[in-house]
């Protein structure tokens, strides 16, 4: 790892506790009206104290992309039934 993300990294501390935040793979779940989402290993930054999660951009484009195709499949069921 480069030393300057690795620093980085040390350095980043929780916004809820100021506990450290370390890197983890971590589970994502989006309970709506009509369905029920559960995303395995995403990667996070995770609380050592508090457990609060923290998503890169990346990561959180990706879910929420997930449940916008999610919405429109489940949207267009409904008016084909």
């Amino acid at each position: 790892m480069a030393r300057g993300l690795q620093s980085k990294e040390e350095e980043m501390k929780c916004l809820l506790c100021k506990g450290e935040m370390e890197k983890a793979t971590v589970s994502y779940t989006v309970d709506r009206s009509g369905y029920h989402l559960f995303i395995k290993e995403i990667p996070a930054y995770v609380c050592s104290q508090c457990g609060e999660k923290y998503f890169e951009e990346k990561e959180v484009d990706a879910i929420q992309s997930m449940i916008k195709a999610l919405e429109e499949k489940l949207q267009s069921v409904s008016v084909a039934a």
